[in-house]
């Protein structure tokens, strides 16, 4: 198989990558910098593509000759920091994927497997697991990641009545995982906890998935995905206590004891959020990572186990394997 992977830098892009060279197929992986892909995939023989979703025509011709598109490119991790983001948010997951869709059916593309996320999916009452019919929740009123990727979903399925080139959407929760190189928020988050800057609990927990493990529902996908489908990809929902302590139990690093409220979880994050945008700079936590944490989602990757065959490995394994590339790679 031919595979041509957007977003190849990113913690799930380039576990991808890894995985589909390791199980021989080839690989063109499209990224915004040369060099970044070259520091990444230096011991890989995959074909750097450089571009940007922003303006798909300008890398598309590159398509061709491949078998499959994985699309796991998507404005995410800025959004949770600073600023006005819905610019690049409707530009890079709505726009760019309906771009894209078209030029990989022209260009002959044969299968698409699309990244969407699970904060589309809603609740059906607290504690209680959503599942693919689920609907989204509120959280799209406030959460702009959010409502981008409840439009790009709704993106795909309109050309899909119009189109014949199969679309299949998987659903990742919280990833972690080696190779989180920019970081994302997770990989932010352990960051933090080594170097024990988090001052305590906060009220809040997600359901968390390994990377590698959503690399490879992907890639079961090509041949066991139904076009149209939505897969949700995620191994077990964790408080945060319950991250801080598995956190603890492999690194040797203590955890924090304290407890912090909600309320004043929400109101240190609108403080440290306002400096940080005055002062153009970045910042631990923004409202919107507080409440998205808060709402504390709780889904259920039931369909993907059935459909797809999907397996999760033990989370400490992915913590531990985490952890252990940050220390060889202390300047990523």
């Amino acid at each position: 198989m031919q595979a041509f992977v957007t977003g190849s830098t990113g913690l799930l892009g380039n576990n991808l990558v890894r995985l589909l060279v390791e199980q021989g197929h080839q690989v063109k992986a499209l990224a915004r910098s040369r060099k970044k892909v070259d520091r990444l995939f230096e011991d890989l023989d995959v074909t750097p593509i450089v571009g940007d979703m922003r303006n798909v025509s300008g890398f598309s011709k590159e398509l061709e000759g491949c078998d499959v598109l994985f699309h796991t490119a998507a404005y995410f991790r800025e959004y949770y920091q600073p600023g006005d983001h819905w610019q690049a948010l409707e530009e890079i997951n709505i726009k760019g994927t309906r771009t894209l869709l078209e030029e990989a059916e022209r260009r002959g593309i044969k299968k698409v497997i699309y990244v969407s996320s699970s904060t589309v999916i809603g609740m059906p009452s607290p504690g209680v697991p959503g599942d693919e019919a689920t609907p989204t929740g509120k959280e799209r009123e406030w959460n702009l990641y959010c409502k981008s990727k409840v439009l790009a979903e709704e993106t795909v399925y309109d050309f899909l009545k119009s189109h014949s080139l199969p679309v299949v959407l998987i659903l990742p929760t919280f990833m972690f995982g080696p190779g989180d190189i920019a970081p994302t928020s997770s990989g932010q988050l352990i960051q933090n906890f080594l170097e024990r800057k988090l001052p305590g609990i906060i009220d809040g927990g997600f359901t968390v998935v390994d990377a590698r493990d959503v690399a490879q529902a992907m890639i079961t996908a090509v041949q066991q995905g139904k076009s149209g489908e939505r897969y949700i990809i995620g191994e077990r929902y964790l408080d945060m206590a319950d991250l801080f302590k598995a956190l603890e139990h492999v690194s040797g690093v203590p955890a924090p004891a304290r407890v912090i409220p909600y309320f004043v979880t929400l109101a240190f994050a609108w403080v440290t959020q306002t400096i940080a945008q005055i002062r153009g700079s970045s910042t631990l936590v923004t409202v919107d990572s507080v409440r998205t944490s808060h709402l504390k989602r709780r889904v259920t990757a039931a369909k993907a186990r059935r459909e797809l065959g999907s397996t999760f490995r033990p989370f400490e394994e992915t913590l531990r394997d985490e952890i252990a590339w940050y220390r060889r790679h202390p300047a990523a």
